[in-house]
């Protein structure tokens, strides 16, 4: 064995045991079924014992790493697949569809998603003298990359303290600031130096991504929206859908919906009252539009996520 081949040896067996440490870690923190946010600002543990059903939810700015089990998250018609070798990263709020793939009792899903912050990016690339994101066309706000030993044992350093809460507010940031350093030299830096550079596409974007959160509820003029962020209407509505994989109506759209079916399982609200809350003129297209992403009508499915919410707590 060459000197070459040996080193990738000796890396690949440190990184399988440095992966087998960092599950034993997350179990330790978690049971079975569980979701668990943790006492570390913006670090969330879980833990599946089998495969799930397809969910709908917004992936935020966040890093997602696996030490067992595989995942798949659907992006409109994109497919992004990862395991404890890959990990997701995803640059700006985006609308998901999510599924444990690989689970069981003897081998459960573990792992750890760590949300970005990007104010202590942009800082860091300042501080590090890294050099600012290249002139390019904006790509999709997710993106899969290859695990490396360097990373997974800065994340077993921060899990490792919450085993030492006292130490939290002192060295957790520390760790995180390692954590995002290790991932703007890697090999999606440049996805999230774009996403931390001030005047970049894909920040632009990100800042029609918060106005909509904030204000979905009202009529929306994709020319005026374009001009909030400085971009001609057709560059905006161009690098929306490269980065987010939808038009900026179908982001607002799905954005109304969910918040509909929150306030229908969490209010008791009643379709026709939630669908004029969330912006809705006819209740008519709000149950249509409803059952087109959900896969039911609105009452159906609150019913049968009621029944299911039940039959998990009893």
């Amino acid at each position: 064995m060459n000197k070459q081949a040996f080193n990738t040896s000796f890396e690949n067996n440190n990184i399988e045991v440095a992966l087998v440490a960092l599950g034993k870690s997350i179990a330790r923190w978690t049971d079975k079924g569980d979701q668990r946010v943790t006492a570390i600002p913006g670090l969330s543990l879980y833990r599946r014992d089998e495969p799930t059903q397809p969910t709908i939810i917004m992936y935020e700015p966040r890093i997602c790493v696996i030490a067992q089990g595989a995942k798949r998250v659907l992006l409109g018609d994109d497919t992004y697949e990862y395991d404890a070798h890959h990990f997701l990263i995803t640059s700006v709020d985006l609308p998901t569809v999510v599924q444990v793939i690989k689970a069981s009792p003897e081998r459960p899903y573990l792992g750890l998603i760590l949300r970005l912050d990007q104010r202590e990016i942009s800082q860091l690339m300042v501080d590090s003298n890294l050099p600012g994101p290249r002139a390019q066309q904006s790509s999709r706000g997710m993106a899969t990359g290859e695990v490396t030993l360097p990373l997974l044992t800065t994340f077993q350093r921060l899990i490792d303290l919450l085993a030492e809460p006292k130490d939290i507010p002192i060295l957790a940031p520390i760790i995180q600031r390692e954590i995002f350093y290790r991932l703007l030299v890697g090999d999606q830096g440049a996805r999230l130096r774009q996403m931390a550079s001030a005047g970049s596409q894909s920040q632009q974007i990100a800042q029609s991504i918060n106005w909509l959160k904030g204000n979905f509820t009202q009529p929306l003029r994709i020319d005026d929206l374009a001009a909030k962020v400085n971009m001609s209407t057709s560059t905006f509505h161009h690098h929306f859908r490269a980065v987010t994989a939808m038009s900026p109506l179908q982001y607002q759209k799905w954005l109304r919906l969910n918040e509909a079916r929150r306030l229908m399982l969490s209010e008791n609200q009643d379709a026709t009252t939630a669908s004029f809350q969330v912006g809705y003129e006819s209740p008519s297209q709000f149950s249509r539009e409803y059952s087109r992403l959900f896969g039911d009508s609105p009452l159906r499915d609150i019913t049968n996520l009621r029944q299911m919410v039940a039959v998990q707590t009893a």
